[in-house]
C-alpha cells in the first residue's frame, strides 16, 4: 500500500461508509479485533482531517479501539462483502474472524493493524470518545435504532495516515 495526504481522497464517503461498509480494527498485529461498520464521516475537526465512527457497547471491538490509541477504518471492493458481511454478523469472543476472512494483518507506521487486502485504510488516533446521550436523541431514532436502548459511543478519530492500495 502507499500513503497519500488524506486531502487526496477521491471516494463518495457517503457510498463507501453507508453502502459498501467498512471494518473498524484495534489491537495490534498480533491480537486485534475488527467489525463492519455502516454509521461514520469523514471531515476536519481541530483543523485535522478527521473520522467518526460509532460503536454499540456490546461490540467486543469497542474494547480494543476503548483500550489503545490507534485505529483504522479500512474499505474494501465488492469482492470482499461476504467477509464484511462475516465481520458484522459474528464475535471476535467466538471465531477468528481475521481467518475465516482470509485476511492478512499488517502493521501502520504507529503499530494499528489493517488489512492488506483493503483498497484504503485511514490510521486514526482517537482523539474524542463519548457515549451517545439518549435525552439528546429524537424519540422516532430511538425507536427505529435502539429498540434495546444499547446506545452507540461517538469516536473521533485523526485520521494520521492514509493508504491506498496501488
Amino acid at each position: 500500500m502507499r500513503k497519500i495526504d488524506p486531502k487526496q481522497l477521491d471516494k463518495n464517503v457517503f457510498s463507501a461508509i453507508g453502502d459498501q461498509w467498512m471494518l473498524i480494527t484495534a489491537g495490534t498485529a498480533d491480537r486485534c479485533n475488527t467489525m463492519t461498520a455502516s454509521w461514520g464521516g469523514l471531515g476536519v475537526i481541530w483543523g485535522a482531517p478527521a473520522a467518526t465512527c460509532y460503536i454499540r457497547p456490546q461490540r467486543y471491538t469497542k474494547e480494543f479501539v476503548d483500550r489503545e490509541e490507534y485505529f483504522t477504518l479500512a474499505f474494501f471492493g465488492e469482492e470482499s462483502r461476504k467477509a464484511l458481511q462475516l465481520c458484522g454478523s459474528k464475535s471476535g469472543r467466538d471465531i477468528d474472524k481475521v481467518k475465516e476472512c482470509g485476511f492478512t494483518v499488517q502493521a501502520a507506521e504507529c503499530g494499528a493493524p489493517y488489512f492488506e487486502q483493503a483498497e484504503l485504510v485511514l490510521v486514526c488516533r482517537k482523539r474524542f470518545a463519548q457515549p451517545m446521550d439518549p435525552a439528546n436523541i429524537p424519540q422516532e431514532i430511538k425507536t427505529k435504532w435502539y429498540p434495546q436502548e444499547d446506545y452507540h459511543t461517538l469516536y473521533i478519530g485523526e485520521i494520521v495516515e492514509a493508504l491506498v492500495k496501488d
